[in-house]
């Protein structure tokens, strides 16, 4: 029985009760889906605990314990529930038979890779821009911590059944291009960096790449050379970034180039020229000093905004905009913005330019911001110099260490890694300590079959233990864990219901064996209790697949 089971059951007595008591149904203002079951920290308060006598003793104009024993008599009528509590000012403590509990083991092996997911979000369309590092350099640090999260995240989100597509921002535009193009020629003649230019042995590398590429780059012209240089380069660093990020299990559905804004179309004007046109429509944007502006302060932003300079120059607030309005216009109505610690700035900016759009800044876009992450005893890349790369990090850290680190904590909290504990192959290592669990279900099984033993046979109520109601209470959850994570946007809590789970399972190994013992022969116990082993080890395995980190089979 699962708590979607048992709120249909107690919505049920509710309406019940309801009308005993001369009000008509729904006079308590709780749909079946607000109907909802917590795990009791203390398990000799039984298997599932619920508040929902407190909630309608208001409403109802009666004692929560008076409403909770009602409830209480006919819940412990019904099959599958050993007994109910009412505790404290009205608390329902529901106790489940261990059959009724142990049946979801089943449950789970039959479900296999679709356990846990669900429809919470159903219906959301959602577009989820992350990383987005400029295509001058290599990716650092701070990149690799939104390339976790927000991988992770589209996956949770897609588990609630959200359609998600992942994007790219390639910020190819502006004159941070330009400066990139100098910088390779001046590597490539050997003189000097510019001035505000890019530094590191990478661009030597890329100065090498584009005189293979155009061995007469030296003898054009200084724009012709620098126009050379950029597009090469350009291609060259854009093909490492995709590179570094698919190593790290990260690809995205949609590579946007910034460019695409400012191209002509067929009437001569951009998308950046239009979303002018666009956002003016809405009515929030006017013109003073030769300028335009957007009244952004309209929607919260600390100050209006300039879109297009005196000068005609368009501002970088001009692509955003182009950019935002581009997305909608793609089918993508909900905007999800992944954002690195220098963005503050940028939340109230993006919510303002939704409200001028036409959109509902509180429902249609999301920026989240991703705090500083550090790594202790960190060197700075060779190439760049002045950064840490991603792909030093996962040379010396490994793949899944890094992205199950990264994704383990809430993104707006400052983070600092011990490469200490990370390396470790123990079980202060948190990673390795679920990952182990997971290879551990997988031993046993393979342990089984060597001696015949199988799941031929499936007694639900023989899983009496208390480690195994624990157990059990916490498969259950899953399902609600991945639910809540999606909505809430908070993937770190997949790892942290991961981590409980492999304890809870460590526990129940060292008190149930699968296997038989010594001379005994087996029993309807030990293949029931595979059941058990194999319904954990697939959702360890969906657990770390929703944080992209790799469940193997032996370590």
């Amino acid at each position: 029985m699962t708590p979607d089971d048992l709120s249909r059951v107690l919505s049920g007595l509710v309406d019940a009760l309801i009308e005993r008591r001369g009000g008509a149904t729904g006079d308590g203002g709780l749909t079946v889906g607000e109907i909802t079951f917590e795990r009791p920290k203390n398990r000799d308060h039984g298997d599932w605990a619920s508040n929902i006598a407190l909630r309608l003793a208001k409403p109802l104009g009666a004692s929560p314990r008076d409403i909770a024993a009602e409830l209480a008599e006919g819940l412990a009528a019904v099959d599958g529930i050993a007994n109910v509590d009412v505790a404290g000012p009205g608390f329902l403590n529901i106790r489940l038979e261990a059959g009724a509990a142990g049946v979801l083991a089943q449950t789970i092996v039959d479900a296999g890779e679709s356990y846990g997911t669900g429809d919470a979000l159903a219906g959301l369309v959602v577009n989820l821009e992350y990383v987005s590092a400029n295509p001058t350099g290599p990716l650092h640090l701070g990149h690799t911590r939104w390339a976790a999260l927000g991988d992770a995240l589209a996956r949770v989100l897609r588990a609630a059944g959200a359609q998600v597509s992942t994007e790219f921002y390639i910020n190819d535009a502006g004159n941070q291009m330009d400066t990139f193009g100098r910088s390779v020629i001046a590597a490539a003649k050997g003189e000097p960096t510019p001035e505000g230019g890019y530094v590191g042995a990478y661009i030597g590398d890329l100065a090498r790449v584009v005189l293979e590429r155009e061995p007469n780059l030296l003898d054009l012209d200084d724009e012709a050379a620098v126009d050379v240089a950029r597009e090469i380069a350009y291609a060259t660093q854009l093909a490492e970034i995709q590179n570094s990020l698919s190593l790290f299990n990260v690809e995205f559905d949609e590579w946007f180039s910034e460019r695409t804004l400012h191209a002509p179309g067929p009437d001569g004007r951009s998308s950046v020229d239009l979303a002018v046109d666009r956002l003016r429509l809405q009515g929030h944007v006017y013109d003073d000093d030769d300028a335009i502006w957007v009244r952004t302060t309209d929607f919260g932003d600390d100050k209006d905004r300039v879109i297009r300079r005196g000068n005609g120059v368009y501002t970088y607030f001009a692509a955003d905009a182009a950019y935002y309005l581009d997305k909608g216009d793609r089918g993508f109505p909900h905007k999800i913005y992944l954002l690195g610690a220098d963005h503050h700035g940028y939340v109230h900016r993006l919510k303002a330019l939704a409200g001028a759009a036409g959109d509902d800044p509180e429902r249609d876009i999301e920026v989240l911001i991703g705090q500083l992450v550090s790594i202790n005893g960190a060197k700075l890349s060779k190439r760049a110099g002045n950064i840490i790369e991603l792909d030093d990090l996962r040379e010396w850290l490994g793949t899944d260490a890094l992205r199950y680190s990264l994704a383990r904590y809430p993104a707006d909290s400052p983070l600092t890694l011990d490469p200490e504990i990370l390396t470790k192959r123990t079980n202060d290592n948190p990673v390795f300590y679920v990952q182990y669990a997971h290879a551990r279900t997988c031993a046993v099984a393979r342990n089984a079959a060597s001696v015949g033993l199988d799941r031929s046979v499936f007694e639900p109520a023989l899983l009496d233990h208390e480690t195994e109601s624990a157990l059990l209470g916490a498969l259950q959850e899953f399902p609600r864990i991945v639910a809540q994570a999606a909505g809430l946007r908070e993937p770190h809590r997949i790892a942290r219901y991961a981590e409980e789970l492999a304890g809870l399972y460590h526990r129940w190994y060292d008190n149930r064996r699968v296997l038989p013992f010594g001379d005994e022969s087996i029993g309807a116990v030990h293949h029931t209790r595979l059941w058990l082993n194999d319904a954990t080890g697939q959702v360890l395995r969906n657990a770390l697949g929703l944080l992209g980190v790799s469940a193997p089979e032996r370590m």
